[in-house]
């Protein structure tokens, strides 16, 4: 059934503005926000985000949530959480001050229950798809509750006969097809339409063999080649308003810990100037980043959350990277267990901590505010209104590469390439300067090519005159010695 319970008390009352100054709330914030620039070392910036409470199932009025794993935020503003521990899902109202636990439903008339819920999203339709994890299927329920469709036990010549289908984590299309993360799937990730039917699998992971690693898989035993050989598993997925399916994997390179892939199943994402969407950078901190969730946030802009160090990466949709705050701790705006991101879309950026067992809130301070705009008038095509939204972020991080490039991007297209090779050389992006360069050159040359052409000639004039002069001088000396003679 389920159960509408009044919230009892607030959140937690905001403990910083959102739009505080960078400055200040770098003073508050119990992490340090940073970047990596184009050589790889690290920047330190003002915070992007602050932490501004926590939402708990104890300030919810109804229990404390027992190892939450999965986090979703519906069309309409409403936040679901898995709470796998107690079997059920809770929905909370936008404002954070109701909810409502969905712990059972009726399935052929007769009651039936979660048993360790993983992961939870919602379509544009505004139907809830559950993972209901160990009962081995995904659950769909209308807005009322109702049981509209169970997905269980897939069958096709691509799975073993034996195969036990166990989903933890999922997403759904425009379309209603349903991408799902399974237990001990390595293929990729499995598909179904909208009525159930498994159609196949999406995306693969390649791996990576070294020549020592193929040397020792001669002395090994199958049960050993198995192991050390064995396919990286998707750790989240989430679909953009266009089709593209986000996915993040555990990358031990830590070079690329996420995929976009297209209808085809193609890797299409860009990796930005450096090559690198694996997070932290290893030889700063010795170990890979470990991402276990990512999130589209429109824009083309995409946030992937690392449980090694507790942070939150972001990037635009060339892959550069905005911006990096979190990390792990006791204080508030800290995790212990993170396993689960989601944006609101109204500027609240919101964190499953499955240790803590409750949700941190995060506001967009000033900084954060003007990235996300600068960037998003970009990825529509605004390049002059963004250049005034990345000169006040230059007021506030006058170091920021990503800032200078988004100025030399735009004076690029509007056709200034001076002024966009002086920004692109600040902001260290070689590719657009090369571009502004040559553009700038051929410029030069077509306002130019006239007068070089004119001077050109007039010196091989002066040149011809110069010689025939000169000659003439000659003949007349050999001359004047012929008579003296």
């Amino acid at each position: 059934m389920r159960k509408k319970l009044p919230f009892l008390l607030c959140a937690v009352p905001l403990l910083f503005s959102a739009v505080a100054a960078p400055a200040r709330a770098a003073l508050d914030v119990p992490y340090d926000s940073y970047i990596y620039n184009y050589r790889g070392y690290i920047e330190f910036t003002p915070a992007p985000y602050v932490p501004t409470g926590t939402i708990s199932g104890i300030t919810l009025g109804v229990g404390a949530f027992a190892n939450p794993q999965g986090m979703c935020v519906s069309p309409d503003g409403y936040v679901y959480v898995a709470d796998s521990g107690n079997n059920r899902v809770v929905k909370i109202s936008p404002d954070f001050t109701q909810a409502e636990v969905i712990d059972t439903f009726i399935n052929n008339g007769e009651p039936d229950s979660f048993s360790r819920p993983f992961g939870v999203t919602v379509s544009e339709k505004n139907l809830l798809y559950v993972a209901d994890t160990e009962n081995r299927r995904v659950v769909v329920l209308n807005k009322d509750g109702a049981l509209v469709q169970i997905v269980q036990n897939p069958r096709s010549e691509m799975l073993p006969d034996d195969y036990a289908f166990v989903p933890l984590k999922l997403a759904v299309d425009y379309a209603d097809r349903v991408y799902v993360i399974a237990r001990n799937m390595f293929q990729g990730i499995m598909v179904f339409t909208e009525e159930g039917e498994f159609t196949g699998f999406f995306g693969t992971i390649s791996v990576k063999i070294t020549l020592w690693q193929r040397f020792w898989r001669l002395f090994s035993t199958v049960e050993q080649r198995q192991s050390l050989f064995i396919a990286t598993e998707f750790t989240g997925v989430d679909v953009d308003p266009m089709g593209f399916v986000y996915a993040s994997f555990i990358d031990t390179d830590g070079v690329q810990a996420a995929f976009r892939l297209n209808p085809k199943g193609e890797d299409v994402i860009k990796r930005g100037e450096n090559g690198n969407l694996g997070g932290d950078i290893s030889v700063q901190y010795g170990r890979p980043s470990r991402m276990v969730d990512i999130i589209e946030r429109g824009k083309g802009v995409y946030s992937m959350l690392d449980a090694e160090r507790g942070r939150v990466f972001t990037y635009d949709n060339e892959g550069n990277m905005l911006y990096i705050f979190g990390g792990l701790g006791s204080q508030v705006g800290t995790f212990r267990q993170p396993v689960a991101i989601e944006d609101t879309g109204s500027g609240a950026f919101l964190a499953l901590d499955a240790d803590r067992q409750e949700i941190m809130v995060f506001s967009e301070t000033e900084y954060g505010r003007l990235i996300n705009l600068a960037v998003g008038m970009r990825y529509d095509g605004d390049e002059e209104e963004a250049v005034g939204v990345w000169e006040q972020v230059l007021t506030l991080n006058e170091n920021l590469e990503l800032a200078n490039i988004g100025i030399g991007k735009a004076y690029l297209t509007a056709g200034d390439n001076a002024e966009a090779m002086k920004h692109l050389k600040l902001g260290m992006n070689r590719t657009y300067y090369s571009i502004a360069f040559k553009r700038y050159r051929n410029d030069f040359l077509k306002a130019n090519l006239g007068y070089m052409l004119t001077a050109v000639i007039l010196l091989l004039v002066c040149r011809f005159v110069w010689n025939r002069i000169i000659n003439r001088g000659k003949k007349k000396g050999k001359g004047n010695l012929l008579a003296d003679g």
